[in-house]
């Protein structure tokens, strides 16, 4: 028979209201007895049925990950990070695709978001971008009372969010490539309507300007963050004159990066020793490309780990509103210095 909440309360030695503060993670448990309490249901293989806790609790003990990206790299990462958070502290994790490319006005998005929720009884909500920054969405949410942290909003203000400096990751990796000699260096731009975006180009133009040199606008490309439109940009910049072609590109993420590398390939250009190539994010696919590919470290796990935590927390121990996190410049193989006859 599948073990109770009575069966781990008697072999510990305490009251089932203790048994229950323990696995709910509330507070007022001695430490020695919260770890005697956890060993034994998991003894016993003991875990609560989230119907009877949220009968007890109000709570569904569901959070709900919601997103609209085109990147399956970015969102499994964000994934996992909040899934890991929510087991620890006894939650599920939901996760719903929300993809309002036909909702232009404000309120087919709040509508599309209600929907959702009508379905999901959930504690709280996990925004990737763009949807974070949708004021219909948000608008629903604080009508519907839910809960939400924002995942790298262009507008942080007062709501919770987790992100990083996008600007300034782009403007030191910028930097990088003009340090090997780069000067033409391509920037595929990530998707229309994501925060990223902007701040990603706006500290590669930042870069590009702190040297004296001029922004040269046919070396920008928009993609939107999928490998597919990686590649179409790509043979855009690589079917420049050979004197207008960069000597490096710099894609706003890694799926781009790597088609980059894919169309070069196909084009004879070897990477780095005719073009260098570097992205943003640092998914598995950065370590697995052949050559392993330069690009920006961001947080991503933990963004998704930060955000679902927010949520969880009793009210008294949220953190700060908003949490800035770092990233890191991880140089590999697919950046060389710029030979001096290119």
């Amino acid at each position: 028979m599948k073990a109770t909440i009575t069966d781990v309360a008697k072999k510990a030695g305490v009251s089932m209201k203790t048994v229950s503060r323990v696995l709910n993670n509330e507070p007022n448990v001695a430490d020695k007895t919260r770890a005697r309490v956890k060993a034994i249901a998991a003894e016993l293989r003991y875990s609560p049925n989230l119907a009877a806790r949220g009968l007890a609790t109000s709570k569904s003990y569901l959070i709900a990950l919601i997103y609209d990206n085109p990147s399956i790299n970015y969102i499994s990462h964000i994934q996992r990070g909040a899934i890991d958070a929510c087991r620890e502290a006894g939650y599920h994790l939901v996760v719903e695709p929300l993809y309002l490319e036909k909702a232009k006005s404000r309120d087919e998005k709040a509508d599309a978001m209600r929907s959702v929720l009508e379905r999901l009884p959930v504690d709280g909500v996990i925004l990737t971008p763009p949807l974070c920054d949708s004021e219909g969405i948000l608008q629903t949410l604080a009508e519907l009372r839910i809960d939400c942290v924002r995942v790298a909003p262009a507008n942080r203000g007062q709501q919770p969010f987790v992100g990083m400096d996008d600007d300034t990751a782009a403007y030191q990796m910028t930097q990088y490539l003009l340090g090997q000699g780069h000067q033409r260096i391509g920037f595929i731009k990530g998707h229309i309507g994501h925060a990223a975006t902007d701040m990603r180009f706006d500290g590669y133009c930042r870069a590009i300007e702190s040297v004296g040199l001029n922004l040269t606008p046919e070396l920008v490309v928009n993609g939107d963050f999928s490998f597919e439109s990686g590649a179409e940009q790509a043979k855009i910049l690589l079917n420049l004159p050979v004197e207008k072609r960069p000597t490096a590109i710099f894609a706003s993420n890694d799926d781009m990066a790597a088609a980059v590398i894919s169309v070069a390939s196909q084009m004879g250009l070897a990477v780095p020793a005719d073009l260098s190539v570097c992205g943003f994010d640092d998914t598995p696919l950065a370590r697995i490309l052949s050559p392993a590919l330069t690009t920006v470290r961001q947080p991503i796990y933990k963004m998704g780990y930060n955000a679902a935590q927010q949520l969880i927390m009793p009210a008294g121990s949220k953190a700060e509103i908003g949490q800035i996190l770092d990233f890191e410049i991880k140089l590999r193989d697919s950046v060389a210095l710029l030979k001096k006859n290119m």
